[in-house]
């Protein structure tokens, strides 16, 4: 079984992510905000690669590749954070694993590449199953717009830029594992930074907590399992073909949805499922294409 590792890596990762709502809301309950949270844990990973790959600082100062991807990747992290701290969480990554129907408009605006009838048909159950998920109980566009979330647009956003992210990746395959993890730590170290200290000065988000070990422990655990799981997405990922990586991270959803019920109590609603269904439907598509 030469794929068991690379899929186990992959399934550990989208375990990790798909468990990362509940110690986020903890640390959130303690007083510390996701921004901070985030920009927290990336400095302690950061310095962590760091001190065991120092050579990787001077490859991503000289590789500007790695400066788009960091940016990317910095939003998909603080935005998805920061959704699943405040919001539905099964609701949160069903928006965010919209990553497939953006790739198609990404590649062609940036790449040239004209959707086929195929892409098309999995642009409109991808963004039927939203329209969905999102449609209040009473129905029509006002009400939609009014029942949009801050945690819905962080998830959309958040999506977008997972689906940027994974472009840049594509394009630094060449570069070793070492700088693009740097890159991806930097960046969201100085997102996550940044964010809280504008939210900060405007009252949207609170300002840094008195220290105490408690939250303190949690935010250092998790930022070890974070960095194992973005080990082990770069090595699930650099040894399958794309398709079964995208299949694999599909079960995220399903850790989500089962932890949010079993640790939050949460309740899916018919309306939910229905539209998640048309969702990860058209992403299994798009990796059945692929």
């Amino acid at each position: 079984m030469p794929h068991f590792l690379p899929i186990a890596a992959l399934v550990c990762n989208a375990f990790l992510w798909g468990l990362s709502w509940w110690p986020f809301r903890t640390l959130q309950a303690a007083g510390l905000h996701p921004l901070w949270a985030t920009a927290l844990m990336y400095s302690l990973v950061s310095v962590a690669l760091l001190l065991l790959r120092p050579a990787a600082l001077a490859a991503l100062l000289r590789t500007p590749g790695l400066w788009l991807l960091a940016v990317c990747a910095g939003l998909t992290n603080a935005a998805f954070n920061w959704a699943v701290s405040e919001g539905d969480v099964v609701r949160v990554v069903l928006l965010f694993y919209l990553m497939p129907a953006w790739a198609v408009l990404l590649a062609w605006r940036f790449l040239g590449e004209r959707p086929s009838p195929a892409a098309l048909l999995r642009l409109l159950l991808a963004f039927g199953g939203v329209l969905l998920v999102l449609w209040p109980a009473q129905g029509g566009l006002q009400q939609l717009a009014r029942a949009l979330s801050l945690a819905d647009a962080l998830a959309l956003l958040g999506g977008f830029m997972f689906a940027a992210t994974n472009v840049q990746l594509r394009h630094l395959q060449q570069v070793s594992a070492a700088p693009r993890m740097l890159a991806m730590f930097l960046g969201c170290l100085g997102t996550g930074l940044l964010g809280a200290l504008a939210g900060s000065s405007i009252g949207l988000v609170p300002p840094w907590p008195a220290f105490a070990w408690g939250w303190m422990g949690i935010a250092a655990l998790l930022a070890l399992a974070l960095m194992a799981g973005n080990w082990a997405l770069q090595y699930g990922a650099a040894r399958l073909p794309t398709s079964t990586t995208a299949l694999v991270m599909l079960s995220e959803v399903l850790f989500a949805s089962l932890s949010s019920v079993l640790l939050a109590g949460a309740t899916l609603a018919p309306r939910t499922l229905a539209g998640g269904a048309l969702i990860v439907f058209a992403a299994l598509l798009a990796a059945r294409q692929e």
